[in-house]
């Protein structure tokens, strides 16, 4: 079928929730994409973080077809084998003690919401509690995760939301502690703002909120879909800060591209919050997703994918410092390993299309700043690639 009529078609039978580029992707390889005219495109979005490995990993792909041949899903009436390696390993890399595994990040946030709220109510006896977020943060589309995101724009059309959310500011502590009150249960936040524009948090800011959290008996929850998993330089970003979560919520490029996501609590929460008949799911942890996360485990240890991580994130923040100092346009580097940003004056979205017509993927994080997210097995010449590239779109633009 030709490219016009895939996309003709897909018009009409799609609900109009995005507004998707004129391409069709058809395959992948390494960490170049391929449209059904042939045309190579050098992936610096991973599909929006996933994609970790890259594509046509021969050992990942050869797990996925087996468990296929073994079963894909038997329900969590009864226990898997592939399910409870998973779910070893996971809780070995985020460094929790107990995980839960959903089929996406909004409900990996969802059920974080949940557990902390059941915390409280076991810990109080009441359910009458208050949940403090970030402005400009970014949790997901359902009712409950978009009552914790920071942004009116994804939140107005759908209001009344979810009571008892109050806003503070990242790296703001004095507007965390005006935000607390005896109703107060828990906080949840980014370690790295990703759809809010690339803003870590200070070392300093998490370590005056988690202690907090601990005076008060409040449930610090992490949201880390986007920044986890190798993204920073260690499996996850609570681990670069030294400040460990009550909840850490992940998904993106736990599964490789199969749609997965978890939720993981320490021992104390678990102990005290979610109990039989308070949270399930149908699909989520079936032997099929979870055959995915047990392998791109194995394969980020045998491929030595954090240190790639902590020697081309290096690299590429160079690499775009030097681009920042050398055009008036590009206002700030933000970032942390191979989840950056570069912020501009003017809104990015014909750069980015430039560059793809260039043969280059990105993505953004906001109307000006252009997120780079590359697949994390990326190296040194890939990132001189895509600067050469942006370059000359930029250039093509001034």
């Amino acid at each position: 079928m030709k490219k016009t009529e895939i996309i003709g078609q897909a018009e009409q039978v799609f609900v109009h929730t995005y507004n998707r580029y004129p391409i069709v992707l058809d395959h992948g390889e390494g960490v170049y994409l391929y449209d059904t005219d042939g045309k190579r495109y050098l992936d610096f979005a991973a599909g929006i973080a996933v994609m970790a490995l890259g594509y046509g990993v021969k050992e990942y792909n050869d797990a996925l077809k087996s468990q296929i041949d073994r079963l894909i899903h038997t329900s969590n009436y009864y226990y898997s084998e592939p399910a409870m390696t998973a779910g070893r390993k996971l809780a070995a890399a985020s460094k929790m003690d107990r995980v839960f595994f959903t089929n996406s990040g909004t409900e990996a946030i969802e059920g974080a919401i949940k557990a902390a709220k059941k915390y409280a109510y076991t810990r109080h006896g009441h359910a009458d509690f208050e949940i403090i977020a970030m402005e400009h943060s970014f949790h997901g589309r359902s009712i409950g995760a978009l009552s914790v995101t920071g942004n009116e724009h994804y939140r107005e059309a759908f209001l009344p939301l979810m009571d008892g959310v109050r806003f503070a500011r990242l790296n703001d502590f004095e507007s965390v502690l005006q935000s607390v009150s005896e109703k107060t249960c828990a906080i949840i936040l980014e370690p790295i703002q990703g759809e809010g524009g690339i803003y870590p948090a200070c070392p300093e800011f998490l370590r005056q909120v988690r202690a907090l959290c601990d005076e008060r008996d409040l449930v610090l929850i992490f949201d880390e879909i986007q920044c986890g998993m190798g993204r920073t330089g260690t499996m996850f970003a609570w681990q670069q800060y030294g400040v460990r979560p009550d909840v850490l919520a992940m998904a993106k490029a736990i599964g490789g591209g199969v749609p997965v996501g978890a939720f993981a609590v320490t021992e104390r929460i678990a102990k005290q919050s979610l109990a039989p008949g308070d949270h399930g799911t149908t699909y989520g942890g079936n032997p099929f997703v979870c055959a995915a996360v047990s392998t791109v485990l194995d394969l980020f240890e045998r491929m030595d994918v954090l240190a790639n991580v902590s020697r081309v994130g290096d690299y590429l923040s160079e690499k775009l410092d030097e681009l920042c100092a050398s055009d008036g346009r590009i206002q700030e580097r933000r970032g942390i390993g191979l989840m950056q940003g570069l912020q501009f004056e003017c809104p990015v979205g014909e750069i980015i299309q430039d560059c793809q017509n260039r043969g280059l993927i990105l993505i953004n994080a906001g109307a000006n700043v252009i997120r780079f997210v590359p697949p994390l097995v990326i190296t040194e010449q890939h990132v001189d690639e895509m600067i050469e590239i942006l370059k000359e779109s930029l250039r093509q633009k001034s």
